[in-house]
């Protein structure tokens, strides 16, 4: 077995989703074993290039590719004194000065993003953000212009074939320029890595017509799974021995809320079954934007939506109807006082079986028969047992169903009357003395209490809806885990202390799995042209059939 290196080079690299699952690969074409390294990786966020360092293993480098005037109009002002424009020999020194056979690029899709409305798409500054989709390409083949790479992939969201066509157009050209036949297409990166989310993107292959012959064939596509396949492999939310990444993200009580009330499989649009008077929800008011999936909750069963960048509840479908809430480990959880069925079988006998620790009650049918009375109750117009030394409630019917204890039948001065029992007393009034027997039946022991959560209060909470399971976000270490950046039993630790950049960068990866599935069909391709081959038989489509000529044939001049 020959083993043939592979090398890829990552602009826009983030935290090294792509980059990671590039390095998984090992196609095999006969004696020709590939092995794929990664040279480094580019990206502007210093966080993402710490965690790529981490992640895939090899250095990445911190720069900025605007150029001067896109600089200015994404941020609105001059660049600092030191800045300067990223040139062809900053990307080769970020490699290493070795050249890629492969460049993968996936450059920000926020200008193109539907999350993003078309007035502010627009503007300026996500023009300029648009705008380093091109510069990266050309960065990227100005710096091999003598030793080209065999093949280039960039990957962006679905969207930018319809609001970024202008560079698309113009990147295929540039690329043709430099000698490469192109094709566009789309995925699902669920699909090709059999991930528990669907993740649908637009993909761009550039073959070189001189160094690549074979066809390229679009990677297998699997099942989806279920997002219960992977979470249910990983401890509940929450758990410490998970690290922070596998907190419970704290939220709005108000969306709290909302989520407890969409049916598990739905998202907001289920909230419309709640009854409305006069315009506004009965129960509660609904206010914010309406986003594609906005407040959609999961079922376990189902797979996950695209994670984005910014994956909160209340701008997708990033929750999950949790099945798994185990609510044996409140106090409140529905066990306490339960009451078990005649012909039903008790729990475990622990130490503690009062009824106010679990179900250790019994719905009793056999109607009580002769007994000496204990706890009986004698009627008013009945007579007495015989009155014995030991005569107490617990040793027989040595109590009273006295009719004249209405309380409109007290007078003032009466114990029972002046007592408070069952007493509850308001948030603005002063407690009488605490005594040692202070219970809510024998006095004022309860309070109204006004303290519900304001509607934007964030908090953590255990709401069950109203299918029996615990409507919550994703964690962010399951977020990754759906991302395929790590196995559900495994141990994640980014850079810094904020969800909601982990969140970000997670969101914005390439998921590994799906990366490996691309890697793999790329690898084999090279293989093929390194041996000589020209074709070769596949189960697999042509990728992009209406132009599958493209990336076989050298276009004609």
């Amino acid at each position: 077995m020959e083993i043939r290196e592979i090398r890829h080079g990552h602009l826009f690299c983030g935290l090294g989703g792509g980059a990671k699952g590039f390095n998984k690969a090992q196609p095999r074409v006969g004696n020709l074993q590939a092995r794929f390294r990664c040279l480094g990786g580019i990206d502007v966020d210093p966080a993402a290039i710490r965690d790529f360092d981490r992640i895939v293993g090899v250095p990445g480098t911190v720069m900025d590719l605007f150029d001067r005037s896109q600089y200015i109009d994404f941020h609105g002002k001059e660049p600092p004194a030191d800045w300067r424009e990223a040139t062809p020999a900053d990307i080769r020194r970020a490699m290493g000065n070795e050249s890629p056979h492969i460049w993968f690029l996936s450059a920000p899709c926020k200008g193109f993003s539907g999350l993003l409305n078309e007035s502010r798409s627009k503007t300026a500054k996500y023009q300029a953000l648009n705008r380093l989709t091109l510069r990266g390409i050309w960065l990227a083949l100005e710096a091999y212009a003598d030793d080209p790479a065999e093949l280039i992939v960039f990957e962006n969201v679905p969207r930018i074939a319809n609001r970024g066509r202008h560079l698309l157009d113009q990147i295929g050209g540039l690329l043709r320029a430099y000698g490469y036949a192109v094709a566009e297409t789309t995925h699902d990166c669920g699909e090709i890595g059999g991930l528990a989310q669907s993740r649908k993107r637009f993909l761009l292959v550039a073959r070189h017509v001189e160094k690549v012959a074979p066809f390229l064939y679009e990677p297998e596509k699997k099942r989806l799974e279920a997002v219960g396949t992977v979470l249910g492999r990983m401890p509940m939310p929450g758990d410490l021995s998970c690290g922070p990444m596998h907190r419970v993200p704290s939220l709005q009580w108000k969306t709290w809320v909302r989520l407890a009330f969409v049916e598990a499989g739905s998202d907001w649009r289920s909230l419309n079954k709640l009854a409305v008077d006069d315009g506004q929800l009965r129960d509660f008011l609904l206010v914010p934007e309406y986003r594609a999936g906005y407040l959609g909750v999961n079922g376990w069963d189902e797979p996950a939506g695209t994670i984005a960048g910014r994956s909160t509840p209340s701008n997708g479908a990033f929750s999950v109807a949790d099945p798994r809430f185990n609510q044996s480990a409140r106090w409140n959880d529905g066990q306490a006082y339960g009451v078990r069925r005649w012909d039903e079988y008790t729990g475990t006998v622990a130490g503690q079986t009062g009824p106010g620790q679990g179900a250790f009650s019994v719905a009793d049918p056999r109607r009580a028969g002769p007994t000496f009375g204990k706890y009986m109750v004698t009627r008013w117009d009945e007579a007495a047992g015989t009155v014995i030394s030991g005569s107490t409630t617990g040793q027989g019917a040595f109590a009273v169903a006295d009719p004249r204890s209405g309380l409109n039948r007290r007078q003032s001065g009466d114990n029972y009357l002046t007592g408070g029992h069952y007493g509850v007393l308001g948030w603005d009034q002063t407690s009488g003395a605490v005594s040692a027997a202070a219970g809510h039946d024998n006095g004022r022991w309860s309070v109204a209490d006004p303290r519900m959560p304001e509607p934007n209060e964030k908090l953590q909470c255990v709401i069950r809806s109203l299918d029996g399971t615990w409507h919550r976000p994703f964690t962010t270490l399951e977020l990754a885990a759906l991302q395929s950046l790590i196995e559900p039993e495994e141990y994640l630790e980014l850079d810094g202390l904020s969800d909601s950049d982990w969140r970000e960068r997670i969101g914005n990866m390439v998921p590994p799995e799906a990366a490996t599935a691309i890697a793999e069909m790329m690898g084999t391709t090279l293989l093929l042209a390194w041996s000589g081959e020209t074709f070769v038989l596949s189960a697999t489509p042509i990728w992009v059939r209406p132009v599958a000529m493209a990336l076989s044939v050298q276009e004609a001049a």
